[in-house]
């Protein structure tokens, strides 16, 4: 009896297995649909290695790239900036928010600026951090940092402001100052908005970064783009839209590990583990 229990659990796992596997990849069968395609269609003469490179071609870049080290340096560069420049913007967007959420003076001075900053591509302001700044890793975070926090102050804005005003009533008659109030009560319930916030402003920091490198040199993914670019070396600038598109999947990925983590006391996070 117990052996024939055991044998049905055993097969109940391996059936659970391979259904977690087919709906992975039901969950990419389009992504690997579009590789083949571009695949078959470079093999099949439709486009010419200039215009379209084969994927296999791509992937050999890579390869090289990766034995040469120069994958590691220039991955390795580029995330150091959009981190950096990521990390200034959350201190920075949070820190403001929470002052724009609790001091009217300090809503008046910034909330024209970011009405008319959010909305606006702040790449422009590219070519005033290189007469400012320079071409080197200071003006490229600073680009970075100020196209990212405008998302975090604004999340976090929103999620102080939408707290439910019983729950703070209840806390102020039971006298909390205004300080336990904001990190016992208010920055607890607006957590989720803030981290949707960082999620925002995360791909924005590694799209801005890319872009800086190709407008500003030296090392990274972008600037190796740009080189490749201007040698009319297809692969290479195929394999940095790889290269890239990869980092961005893993950074996404891992923020949301991040956010369930921190999280794990939420009804959200509750939710989904039941579920």
């Amino acid at each position: 009896m117990a052996l024939t229990q055991a044998f049905a659990r055993s097969g109940q796992r391996r059936s659970w297995r391979w259904q977690t596997l087919g709906y992975k990849l039901l969950a990419w069968s389009p992504l690997i649909i579009l590789l083949i395609a571009w695949e078959a269609t470079t093999r099949a003469g439709l486009f010419t290695p200039f215009m379209l490179p084969s994927l296999s071609a791509v992937f050999g870049r890579i390869a090289d790239d990766y034995a040469s080290g120069d994958l590691m340096l220039s991955i390795g560069t580029t995330l150091w900036r959009a981190l950096a420049g990521f990390a200034i913007s959350a201190v920075l967007g949070v820190a403001l928010g929470i002052l724009i959420s609790q001091y009217r003076v300090m809503r008046w001075f910034f909330d024209p600026i970011i009405s008319v900053g959010f909305p606006m591509p702040k790449i422009a302001f590219l070519p005033i951090m290189i007469l400012w700044l320079g071409l080197f890793d200071v003006s490229k975070i600073t680009m970075i940092a100020f196209n990212a926090v405008f998302p975090v102050v604004t999340a976090t804005i929103a999620g102080i402001e939408g707290v439910e005003k019983q729950v703070i009533w209840s806390a102020r008659n039971l006298g909390a100052s205004r300080q336990r109030l904001m990190w016992d009560i208010l920055l607890p319930a607006a957590s989720p908005q803030i981290l949707t916030g960082l999620q925002v402003a995360l791909p924005i920091a590694l799209i801005v970064g890319v872009l800086t490198e190709m407008a500003m040199g030296g090392y990274g993914v972008g600037a190796v783009m740009q080189t490749a670019s201007r040698m009319a070396d297809s692969p290479g600038v195929f394999a940095g839209i790889i290269e890239i598109a990869i980092v961005g999947y893993v950074l996404v990925r891992l923020m949301n590990m991040v956010r369930r983590w921190l999280l794990r006391w939420h009804p959200e996070s509750l939710d989904a583990t039941a579920s």
